[in-house]
């Protein structure tokens, strides 16, 4: 059975080798197998068994008996008996047996046939067979070829669109169709002359922008109702409804997707749709703005090209900004009318927070790349509109002026090692500032010894040249004016004396000097006549560190040699004698003097006061302080009040004769050696009151001394331990006096023991009843508050208790006394308490109160203010200014009964506190000389920041209340006193600017007043012309500056009134002729500009007029410039003039105030500035390098004058616009000069180019319009934004322009990018020496290269609407053997590894295969460059002719969308649209049937170039298709070659 069952099994097949896919055959039709595939065949000789094999093995037998024989031998037997085997001429038979062959072989090639390509014809149909047609069209399973025969006749336009959206014909389909319309409607056209193939593109984009126009006109908005018109309105809009609204949104969506293909073929223009979108974007109303935005977006890479589009696009959609316009054209916002009124937006928008994530590196680099663009933006736009102007360095006053600013800021908080050693460098500054009358303070002198000491200090360690610090003090002494006035003389000895004492001017090396040189006229036996100006130095100069030979040599040089007894001897004993008689206990006097007075003091001392330098300060330092010390040190022994008075008349005796120095070292003794309270108070209060010349020197236990300390410290002297002590000294005081509890009780109301005070007679009774209250209220915060204001209530029960005035005074002062201990038990005093007192219910109870209560209430103020209890501020700030501001704003309903009462009490302890010299507390106290000390000491604080702001910004409210004919004559009376004794805001003058500028002249001129040394109200034309020198003096420059603009301010309101104008016009131009006329300094009438900024409108006008029409006479003064140098001369002037003008101007550009320029001015001005300019362009062509620089610099001032004039609005008249469009394409031309070549210069390139934005926006957006709707209102139906851009770019120095440059500069032209399509596409042809030489360039015609819609069966046909003859194409007859990639030959990667040697990395196989094969023409792999290789390539200027032979080239063959009839077997997946077939050697793959349109899903670029020539090969072969598009470089194809053809 199983021999059955083995029998009915049928045999195995047998197995036969198969090669691998990859490898090809030997012969394409023979079949000869395989090259290196020998598969096992029946018979072969391996399959022999024999003994031979069995033994030895298979051998193949060798081709030849010896393998290793050369045939060589052989031949040349042959040659030796008269072959020609190596003859020469073989190669030449050779070679002209195979062009034979190749001749033959042309001939038998078929020619490629003409073009025989026909545009389908236009039929007229019924409206059946044409609903028919269209329904067809929509019908994708119909072929276009079958439509293509013909086409309908009959709708257009709007009507032909609806008609594609109303069938849903398909895009590609629809395109198509609308190609083959236009076609037939431009074919007529196309022999005419004239004919451009781009003209129907603009008229189609007419026609589908005007279709998409319609639709969003669809879009409305309800109008506002007219008032008046009793009309109901229904507004019911298209996207309300939903029927509508899809069918709306079904035919707009459609539109777009027809829209696509159109911009992408060129099917309609690009200049005039982004146009369209600019212009509509201005136009739209809000609800059209988002689907116009939408539009806009989409197309936005194309606007994005060009500023002139993309301007106005910026102008009509600022709200709706995008971030890629700032990335992409940063030019776009350098606009200074779009910067004005969009500025702040635009930085919301452009300078958001970057995402701080991780991940987020791109986006933060993004948005980094916006700020830093920002920043340009606005640094460009700020600078055409003179904003930010940086502060000019000026070279004499401006700098003067910063120094004695710096210099006069020097108070009790400087850290003097801050202030800048640079015043050695100015040295004449510094000693000028110290001695001059017209600065204020004592400390000057010390403060600049100070900083000359700090200086030497620092260079000490160095060499010293010649002109050492000596050399120039002694020099400034000798040749300044200043130090020989008379009345600088004081100043002068004691500055040099103190330099002296400092070691910085040596006495001994001046006499020797003076000696030296002969100086005549130092003795004072010579006459005055001959007398030298240094004898009143050596007399003055006072020595503080001398030698007996140094004094012997002074007193003979002054007094001579045979003098006894000199007048310094005789003033000496009778200053001993006047200080003897004041300073009884200082020399061992036993009885005090009567109580002197500030006044009395200087009575008795007339001899001290007056007595020069040198006598004040050697009896003060040989006499006067070494007994005061011995004083100081048994001061214990006396009581407190001879102490104290002792101290004080010692006090103001030093300050009269301004020896700080001994002043401070007698302090120090006193603090050093007495335990007095009342003398340490002291001690305090007169640090503080020369707090600046101590800290001038570079210098600094009770509660006051503690803060004082601290104060004076700063933080500067005292280490972090000591200055922790003092912090704990003051917290022990402050939590003694004030204890924290949780429990604080209430404080009454009232507190009649307050009242009953004034009749306890009982000297401790004030602090008994002081220490009562605080040990019951001390843990309540409110419990001085409610003390005052009962107090307030007790005064007014004084004048009630007693009609006797001392009584009522004696009554005063024990209230006084009471206060006093009441702020000894509170940590931070009573001031402040009392300060809300008077702000809060104060306000209105001091109104009631009655001439005897403000007697009684004086008394108790100051002597609270002598004792330090009060500040002088609070009184001013809680009752003085509130009385003033009462009587300026008094008006109908003004009481004077009880607020002259308050006005006239507030204003005389005003008086009292700043003005008067001595203090009257009351009569029945004593007037002391401590007590006016004190008075003076907290005067200080009312002229220090931030208090004299205060006081400075009241002062008009006096003035007011002295011109207020509401209130009495004796309250203006006291009001004027007032105003004039107030010279004290000479002080600080930056804070008297604060006043307001709507005051009344009399305040004017009353404030004028305060700060001139005059009592004459002059205006400002007299300032000027009188005097301007010392006007301009930098040590008045701060009077100067506020009265000037005062005057100004005058002016201002005075060209506001008719009756007044003529005037103050001519006040004006007289004053302005003076600054811009060379009768003052530059830097003067720089400092007048300062002053002159924030004026009023007219005002600036006068100032802007007069200064153009000085910048037009200066450049056109007589004769014309000839050369650089002199140009640069008349710039350099008017230089000067613009800062002014820019500098007056600016704050009415920021406020943007209208000014009414004169406008024959700005003509003359325009046409001086278009001459300049193309005088400094002509000159560019023939000037040498060195030249050019100076060029440069006229060309940047007149940019900038430029800048300056279009920033005012109301300019652009009919010849300033004619000026402006003739100065356009100068400005370009000095735009390109600098941009390239030899007077390349970053700087001026972007400033000039800045420039031409600012003008071409000028000229588009005048007559007060923006741009948009200029547009809007233009009478022209097409407006272009382009009409001012130039249109040429051409200069000699094109090939050095950098590409940065390049690229801005092509932003400006009218001309857009090429279509892809035709772009770097050129005509070529070949010469008589076979170069290929280029033409013009190809041109777009995209309504005849219509899609070529006949079979692939491989035949070659001339059919397409691109004929073959453009690409010079040609048959040959050839085959190429189709190129075939890794992946479909399927080579085994470990196939690969095996055949690797150890020679190169490239396989054994991979070398054979391409050594073993011959390289295809050149023409045939001109299409495998990649787009990558070619990409530097000419791009949008393509200059043709100029290349090389052998260079690499673009072809004339290259064609994106060439719909040629070559066909194919295999098909490019593009054309699986079914849309056009084509020729194209662009890629590597040769193929034609390239499809347009969104079906290809993709675009083809330019073609590379070609090497040789411009032969171009198409191979044609059975190739099976793909399974999937796939591009293949070279498929197997027959090759047709065509001649060449332009």
């Amino acid at each position: 059975m199983k021999q059955d069952k083995r029998g009915q099994e049928l045999p195995s097949p047998i197995y036969e080798s198969q090669p691998p896919p990859w490898l090809p055959k030997s012969h394409r039709t023979a079949d000869v197998g395989y090259p290196g595939f020998h598969p096992p065949r029946l018979g072969q000789d391996e399959d022999v068994l024999s003994d031979k094999h069995i033994k030895d093995g298979f051998l193949l037998p060798l081709p030849v008996s010896d393998e290793h024989q050369s045939a060589a031998a052989t031949f040349l037997q042959q040659d030796a008996k008269g072959g020609h085997m190596f003859d020469q001429s073989v190669l030449a038979d050779l070679e002209h047996l195979m062009n034979d062959i190749f001749t033959r072989k042309a001939d038998s090639v078929v020619a490629i046939q003409s073009s025989a390509f026909k545009i389908p014809s236009r039929v007229t149909m019924s409206d059946t067979k044409r609903q028919t047609w269209f329904a067809e069209l929509a019908n994708p399973d119909v072929p276009l070829s079958k439509l293509g025969k013909s086409v309908p006749h009959g709708a257009k336009g709007h009507d032909l669109l609806d008609l594609l959206h109303t069938n849903n014909v398909a895009i590609p389909r629809a395109v198509w169709f609308l190609r083959v319309f236009g076609a037939n409607e431009t074919a007529g056209l196309r022999n005419k002359p004239s004919y451009n193939p781009t003209q129907y593109s603009v008229d189609w984009a007419i026609v589908v922008t005007s279709y998409i126009k319609k639709q969003l006109a669809d879009i409305a908005l309800p109008s506002a109702p007219r008032p008046g018109m009793n009309i109901k309105q229904t507004f019911k809009g298209v996207l309300s409804d939903v029927e509508s609204r899809d069918r709306w949104v079904s035919r707009f969506t459609y539109c777009l997707k027809l829209l696509r293909p159109f911009y992408d073929e060129g099917l309609v223009d690009h200049r005039t749709f982004l146009t369209w979108i600019v212009l509509q974007m201005a136009a739209c109303n809000l609800a059209q703005a988002g689907f116009v935005a939408h539009l806009a977006d989409e197309y936005l890479d194309g606007i994005l090209e060009k500023r002139p589009l993309a301007k106005p696009l910026l102008d009509a959609c600022i709200a709706k900004l995008n971030e890629r316009i700032c990335v992409a054209l940063p030019d776009t916002f350098v606009s200074p009318s779009t910067w004005l009124a969009h500025s702040s937006i635009l930085c919301s928008a452009l300078a958001g927070p970057a995402d701080g994530g991780p991940s987020d590196c791109r986006r933060r680099d993004f948005q980094q790349l916006i700020s830093d663009n920002l920043i340009d933006i606005q640094r460009r736009n700020d600078a055409m509109l003179f904003r930010n102007l940086p502060p000019r360095k000026l070279e004499r006053l401006g700098s003067l002026v910063l120094d004695i600013q710096i210099l006069n800021s020097i108070c009790s908080s400087t850290d003097m090692s801050s202030i800048s050693s640079s015043f050695v460098d100015k040295l004449n500054t510094l000693l000028t500032w110290a001695v001059t009358p017209l600065q204020y303070g004592s400390h000057r002198s010390y403060a600049a010894v100070t900083l000359l000491q700090a200086y030497h200090e620092r260079n000490a360690r160095r060499e010293l040249s010649s002109a050492t610090l000596h050399d120039h003090l002694f020099a400034w002494l000798d040749s300044k004016p200043i130090a020989r006035e008379a009345g600088n003389l004081r100043a002068v000895a004691g500055l040099f004396g103190k330099l002296m004492k400092s070691g910085l001017f040596d006495y001994a090396a001046y006499v020797q000097r003076l000696v030296a040189r002969g100086e005549e006229g130092l003795s004072l036996s010579e006459p005055d006549e001959t007398a030298s100006f240094h004898r009143n130095f050596l007399r003055w100069i006072p020595l503080h560190n001398t030698t007996s030979s140094l004094s012997n040599q002074r007193k003979v040089i002054v007094y001579g040699a045979r003098a006894r007894q000199t007048p310094e001897d005789v003033c000496e004993r009778e200053m001993r004698r006047e200080i003897r008689a004041i300073l009884p206990l200082v020399f061992g006097g036993d009885t005090l003097p009567p109580s002197v007075s500030m006044s009395s003091l200087r009575t008795s001392c007339p001899t001290v006061l007056d007595a020069p330098c040198f006598e004040q300060v050697r009896t003060f330092k040989q006499w006067l302080l070494p007994n005061f010390h011995k004083f100081a040190s048994r001061s214990e022994s006396l009581d407190d009040i001879s102490a104290l008075k002792t101290y004080s008349t010692a006090v103001e005796l030093l300050r009269y004769t301004h020896s700080y120095s001994s002043l401070l070292e007698l302090s120090l003794s006193v603090l050093s050696q007495t335990s007095h309270a009342e003398l340490l108070t002291a001690v305090g209060e007169v640090f503080h009151r020369f707090a600046t010349i101590w800290t001038a020197m570079n210098g600094g236990k009770t509660r006051s001394l503690l803060t004082l300390i601290i104060e004076m410290d700063g933080g500067r002297q005292l280490d972090a331990t000591a200055r922790t002590q003092v912090d704990n000294d003051i917290a022990a005081f402050t939590h003694a006096l004030a204890p924290k509890t949780d429990h604080s009780g209430a404080v009454p109301s009232a507190m009649p023991e307050i009242l009953l005070l004034a009749e306890d007679s009982k000297p401790d009774a004030p602090s008994i009843l002081a220490y009562s209250l605080w040990y019951r209220y001390r843990t309540s915060g409110d419990w001085a508050w409610k003390v005052w204001d009962n107090i307030v209530a007790s005064l007014r029960q004084v004048p009630v208790m007693s009609e006797d005035h001392e009584r009522r005074h004696t009554y005063a002062l024990r209230y006084g006394q009471f206060l006093l201990n009441v702020h000894h038990h509170l940590p931070g005093g009573i001031d402040n308490d009392v300060l809300q007192w008077f702000l809060g219910t104060g306000k209105s109870e001091v109104l009631g109160l009655t001439p005897d209560t403000w007697d009684v209430l004086r008394v108790v103020l100051l002597f609270l203010c002598v004792h330090g209890a009060l500040s002088t501020t609070t009184l001013l700030q809680g009752l003085v200014y509130p009385a003033w501001q009462l009587g300026a704003d008094a008006g109908p309903l003004y009481q004077p009964q009880n607020m002259e009462t308050f006005i006239q009490a507030a204003s005389e302890l005003f008086d009292a506190l700043m003005l008067q010299e001595d203090c009257f507390i009351s009569p029945i106290v004593p007037q002391e000389l401590l007590d006016a000390q004190r008075i003076h000491t907290w005067r200080q604080d009312a002229f220090r920041e931030p208090h004299f702001t205060l006081l400075a910004s009241n002062i008009p409210n006096l003035v007011l209340l002295e011109h207020n004919n509401v209130v009495s004559d004796e309250l203006r009376r006291i009001a004027r006193d007032l105003r004039l004794r107030t010279q004290s805001c000479y002080r600080n003058l930056d804070a008297s600017g604060m006043v307001a500028e709507t005051l009344c002249e009399p305040l004017v001129n009353a404030l004028k007043m305060i700060l001139s040394e005059s009592n004459e109200d002059t205006d400002v034309n007299s300032f000027l012309s009188t005097g301007i020198s010392s006007v301009l003096s930098p040590c008045r420059l701060a009077a100067t500056a506020v009265q000037l603009q005062f005057g100004l301010r005058q002016l201002g309101r005075a060209l506001a009134c008719e009756s007044t104008k003529q005037g103050a016009s001519a006040s004006l131009d007289k004053m302005t002729s003076l600054i811009f006329h060379h009768s003052m300094a530059s830097e003067e009438a720089y400092f007048i500009a300062e002053m002159a900024r924030g004026v009023d409108g007219p005002v600036a006008i006068k100032f802007i007029n007069n200064g153009f029409r000085s910048i037009v006479d200066i450049l056109n003064q007589a004769p014309a410039p000839s050369t650089p140098e002199s140009l640069l001369v008349r710039v350099s002037r008017a230089g000067e003039v613009l800062r002014v003008l820019s500098h007056v101007s600016e704050p009415l550009r920021e406020e943007g105030t209208g000014l009414d320029l004169d406008v024959s001015t700005q003509e003359r001005l325009a046409k001086t500035i278009l001459e300049s300019l193309q005088f400094a362009n002509a000159t560019f062509s023939k000037t040498a390098d060195y030249s050019l620089r100076i060029i440069t610099e006229a060309v940047i001032f007149l940019a900038r004058l430029l800048q300056f004039d279009l920033g005012f609005p109301g300019i652009w008249t009919t010849h300033f616009r004619e000026t402006c469009e003739k100065m356009a394409p100068v400005l370009f031309d000095l735009v390109l000069i600098h941009a390239c070549g030899p007077a390349h210069d970053a700087v001026a390139f972007t400033l000039l180019l800045d420039t031409l934005y600012f003008l071409i926006d000028g000229m588009l957006t005048s007559n007060g319009c923006v741009l948009p709707h200029l547009f809007l209102h233009s009478k022209t139906s097409s407006p272009d934004p382009f009409k001012y851009y130039p249109t040429k770019l051409q200069s000699p120095h094109l090939h050095s322009l950098p590409s940065s440059h390049r690229a801005r500069l092509l932003a400006l032209f009218p001309h857009l990018r090429p279509n892809a399509v035709v772009e770097d596409l050129a005509h070529a042809h070949r010469d008589s020496a076979g170069l290929l030489v280029y033409s013009a360039p190809v041109q777009n015609r995209p309504w005849e290269w219509i899609e070529n819609l006949d079979k692939d069966d491989g035949m070659v046909r001339n059919t397409a609407s691109l004929s073959l003859e453009l690409f010079g194409a040609k048959a040959t007859g050839d085959h190429l053997i189709g190129y075939v990639q890794d992946e479909e030959r399927c080579i085994p990667s470990r196939l690969e590894g095996i055949f690797e040697d150890n020679l190169t990395a490239e396989s054994v196989f991979r070398r054979d295969w391409r050594e073993t094969r011959l390289p295809a023409h050149s023409d045939v792999r001109a299409g495998e460059r990649g787009v990558g290789e070619g990409a530097d390539e000419l791009r949008n200027l393509p200059t043709f002719g100029l290349q090389k032979p052998g260079s690499r080239r673009v072809s004339p063959a290259s064609s994106v969308l060439s719909r040629g009839s070559v066909s194919s077997v295999r098909r490019s997946p593009g054309s699986l649209s079914g849309n056009r077939s084509a020729v194209s050697t662009r890629e590597c793959t040769g193929e034609s049937g390239i499809g347009s349109g969104p079906a290809a899903g993709r675009k083809r670029k330019a073609s590379a170039s070609v090497d040789d020539d411009d032969e171009v090969e198409i191979i044609e072969g059975p190739v099976p298709a793909p399974k999937k598009p796939k591009v293949k470089p070279k498929p197997k194809k027959k090759v047709a070659h065509v001649p060449d053809s332009s």
